[in-house]
Formats: structure tokens, sequence, C-alpha cells
């Protein structure tokens, strides 16, 4: 009985603090009234924030009322799970997103979260940190409960299974958990699949039954998982597939190329490897490298290098047809 009434003395406090957020000044009848106490039990439970570390002010008179004031040493935060998760995810959205500035914004608000969080709970946002990594940001809402499962199971280094559509039919995985990745628009897991024997990314929003298992992995050697899972994607995105040797930094066509539209490699300090695709015909892509400004050089497939001269020939047979201006002829 005594656990219960310390459970709802508890309840009760927090929801008081959570009105005198929503409001300047509250009067204690008010206070008495919204939660169904007697005023004296409205001091008692302010009291108890105060020990708490939060600095309710009370005033007398007319307009008077419990306040709570701002403190420079804020006591830890009082969020439950799924509070906690929400916030840690658009947190760690936020660092991965396209806006300058919010990123590196995000990660400190990340850390100041993961810093005052009770322990419970700094654990699990903890696991969402050092789980996720991203090579773009804009992304859709991922499911919670799939995201927290897998974030804990690469934290603790322990296996994996789900449901994942194969075919016509869905099957069971089994796999050693590593990163979770966040593209433009979806959530995919880097993993090592136990059963192919090989690394894998799995689609977050595909997967169905994701449950922790208690067998620990040993982790092991393997790619870059950001960089897996983007070449991945565009790999099964686009079934005409090209690459190119542009003369210009990574650094310097990452900044022209959205990320789920290419993969971009190092090639020395003023050149680089460009991987894109496309639906239907690589002329598109052709020329997307082409507006990117730079010098470039097709490396595969052999036939895109012929589609150049043909595409080039069009081009100048198209300028020669075109009259020039009046006053250039008369010129």
């Amino acid at each position: 009985m005594a656990g219960g009434d310390e459970r709802g003395t508890t309840e009760r406090v927090l929801t008081l603090l959570g009105l005198l957020q929503q409001r300047q000044v509250w009067t204690g009848p008010e206070l008495a009234d919204r939660l169904g106490v007697t005023p004296r039990t409205i001091r008692r439970d302010v009291e108890r924030l105060r020990t708490l570390g939060y600095p309710v002010q009370a005033s007398q008179g007319v307009g008077g009322g419990y306040q709570l004031g701002a403190g420079q040493d804020l006591p830890p935060l009082l969020l439950d799970d799924e509070e906690a998760i929400v916030t840690a995810v658009a947190l760690l959205v936020g660092a991965g997103g396209a806006v300058v500035g919010a990123g590196a914004a995000a990660l400190r608000a990340l850390t100041k979260l993961d810093r005052v969080l009770p322990t419970r709970l700094r654990h699990e946002v903890r696991a969402l940190a050092g789980s996720v990594q991203s090579f773009s940001g804009g992304r859709s809402p991922v499911d919670a409960d799939v995201l927290m499962t897998l974030a804990r199971a690469c934290r603790d280094e322990v296996e994996a299974d789900f449901d994942y559509p194969s075919g016509n039919e869905v099957r069971r995985r089994r796999v050693e958990p590593y990163r979770l990745v966040a593209s433009d628009r979806r959530w995919y897991l880097f993993a090592y699949d136990l059963d192919r024997d090989d690394w894998r990314s799995f689609r977050g929003d595909r997967m169905t039954e994701v449950a922790a298992r208690t067998w620990r992995f040993r982790p092991r050697p393997g790619p870059d998982a950001a960089t897996y899972v983007q070449e991945g994607v565009a790999s099964r995105v686009y079934p005409h597939r090209a690459r190119f040797l542009v003369h210009a930094s990574a650094d310097t066509v990452r900044a022209q190329l959205p990320a789920s539209a290419a993969v971009v490699r190092p090639h020395g300090p003023e050149h680089c490897e460009v991987l894109s695709g496309a639906d239907n015909s690589l002329d598109a892509v052709l020329m997307y490298v082409l507006l990117l400004g730079h010098d470039f050089e097709v490396l595969d497939p052999p036939e895109l290098a012929a589609r150049c001269h043909v595409l080039a020939q069009r081009l100048r047979t198209a300028g020669a047809t075109i009259s020039p201006p009046p006053d250039a002829a008369g010129s």
C-alpha cells in the first residue's frame, strides 16, 4: 500500500510540475482543484519540487501564486521512456539534417540531454547516439520501438532477428546488428547476416517482429556502414548504372550532388569517382554529370563513352541550326 501511495505522490508531483510549466502563475486553489487535493497538499508538493531543485516561487496578494522560476542549475529531466525516445530521435534527425548549423546544435543538445537524464533513460538515448550514422537528412518518421530494439542490440552487441520479405515470402532473418543508418527517406540496419554469411542492409520499415536476442557476438571487421548502405541503395534503386572520373575533389562534388543520387569516392586530392544510375537511360546521368561544370571521363560502362560522342554531335547540330541574333548578323 505504501508503494502505491509513493507512486501516486510521484505522479501528482510530476503533474504539478507540468502545470507550472504550462502557465506563468497558478494560485494554490487553482492547482488544488486541477489535482483534486487540498491547498495544504499543494504546499507540500511544492516543497518536494524545491527539494529536487526546481525553483518554485510563491507570492502573496492580488495576482500572486506559484510560479516556476528560471534556474541556473537544472535538476535531471523528468521524461518517461516514450518522451526520451521521441526527443532523442528528433535530435538525431536534426543532427543529420541539411540546415546549416542545425546538425552541430542538435548534437550539442543531444549531449546535454544525455548528461541530465536519469541513468535508466540515459542508457536508452546513448544507445541511439552510438548506433546511428547518416549520409543525408530529411528522412521520414521511424517506428520508435523498432529503432530502440535495434539500437539496444547494436549497443549491447547481441544478435537480433526479425521477419523480412524476400521475393514472395517472408523469412526470419538472424543477424549481428552493427549500425542504424539514416538515408534521405528511410532508416536501414547495417548487419552481418548469419544465415548468408555476409554483410547486408535492411530497411527498417520492412521489418516486423523485431527482437533482440541474448547471444552476444564479437564484432568483426567490415565496411563503413553509411558507405555500404548508400552504395547498396543506389545499386538497388537504379537498374542502369555508370561510373565517372570527375576532375574535382570529392568534397566539391559531394556539395553538388544529393547523397541519394550518387556515390562519390575520393580519387586523389583533385579527382573523385562518381557512381550513379537511372531507371531507363543513362543519358540523363551523363547530362547531370556534364552540368556539374567539371571535366570528366566515363569509366563504365564502355558503351556510354560512345554515347558521349552521339550526344555531343547532337548538341553541335542543334547549335548550328540556331540563327544568330539580328544585331550579330549585321555586325
